[in-house]
């Protein structure tokens, strides 16, 4: 595990104990780390989590694309909203792994 994978395994333990907060977890996107929140009973992501999301460069995909999408809303799961924040420091570290389908035929 590296340093920022710990990093970000210690702010997902701390997310999960905020109250309004039903999970949070990290995942990878094809090319991003990615910090998954679900916030309970439809509610919007409280400040207090997105401010702590920003303390350790996570962001919602908006602000680490630098446009506007609709913010960090990723869907429901259950009586959650799922919302998804972007690990700006190691941006574009991850690779996807394509296999090339196109041989002779």
């Amino acid at each position: 595990m590296t340093d920022r994978e710990a990093e970000l395994r210690q702010l997902v333990a701390e997310l999960r104990e905020h109250e309004a907060v039903d999970d949070a977890f990290l995942a990878k996107s094809f090319t991003d780390r990615l910090v998954i929140v679900d916030i309970g009973d439809g509610e919007g992501v409280p400040a207090e989590v997105t401010d702590r999301l920003a303390q350790y460069d996570v962001r919602e995909p908006d602000e680490a694309d630098g446009f506007d999408a609709g913010g960090s809303f990723a869907g429901d799961v259950g009586n959650a909203t799922r919302h998804h924040f972007v690990d700006v420091r190691t941006r574009g570290s991850h690779q996807s792994y394509v296999v090339d389908g196109y041989g002779s035929l």
